[in-house]
């Protein structure tokens, strides 16, 4: 069955992908509705739905719904454990936190998740996750042994370790809100050495560094903080999808 990881893996390859990622705990329902909207406007290839400090499941189900109401684009959880789950998402990025010192995030809530997603009836995308300096509330939430930000060869480690493992996307993670960005040098090294599309996000704000990221090597760029914060969120999102892909 040709599902949601396959149609953004195929496309992946012909050109560069814009994710979105809205955070529950950042906006009302209604906001992320009219976010999703814009965002589906401007040319995204999905939007993922997660936070670190979330505190009710609630958040996430009235979330996604607003989104999905507003938006065709497939609605994919971001989630920071089991009980964010929402019966009402397309998909769930199945990801393993590789470089948490704590379990829970590596296996742990996978193993508690699993029977909800088969419940719920989502499509699971394997995804390896790692969370590269500054890390931010992710980073500390997560418990992250980071990766510094020009040690390169762990970064390629733990990417390649995703591919044999079978997963089937790799994102190096700044953190949301970091002030410094996956380097360049990270991203082009992680990108030589894997055959499963590389997503990059974390401190990307503007088009200058987002198509910087793309031509480094990223094939999925993720921005957040930039459409919660930016009054012009629709006028820059559009700029950067132009311009990771070339246009």
């Amino acid at each position: 069955m040709f599902g949601i990881g396959d149609r953004l893996s195929s496309l992946a390859i012909q050109k560069k992908l814009h994710f979105s990622l809205l955070d529950p705990d950042k906006q009302t329902p209604k906001m992320a509705g009219l976010i999703a909207d814009e965002v589906t406007a401007a040319g995204s290839s999905a939007i993922m739905v997660g936070g670190s400090t979330l505190s009710s499941p609630m958040q996430v189900d009235e979330t996604v719904r607003a989104i999905k109401d507003n938006s065709s684009l497939p609605v994919i959880l971001f989630p920071s454990g089991a009980r964010f789950l929402s019966k009402y998402a397309d998909a769930v990025f199945f990801m393993s936190l590789l470089n948490s010192r704590n379990l829970d995030y590596v296996i742990r809530e996978h193993v508690k998740g699993s029977l909800l997603i088969q419940k719920f009836g989502i499509e699971p995308i394997s995804m390896g996750y790692v969370i590269v300096e500054p890390g931010m509330t992710a980073g500390r939430v997560g418990d992250a042994d980071l990766i510094g930000q020009n040690d390169i060869e762990t970064a390629v480690g733990y990417a390649l370790a995703s591919e044999y493992f079978g997963m089937r996307f790799f994102y190096l993670e700044a953190g949301s809100g970091a002030n410094k960005p996956v380097s360049d040098s990270m991203i082009t090294g992680v990108k030589k050495q894997v055959n499963i599309p590389l997503i990059v996000g974390g401190g990307i704000r503007d088009v200058k560094t987002a198509k910087t990221k793309a031509q480094a090597g990223a094939d999925i760029i993720v921005t957040g903080t930039a459409l919660e914060q930016d009054p012009q969120a629709f006028t820059t999102l559009c700029k950067i999808i132009k311009a990771i892909q070339g246009r």
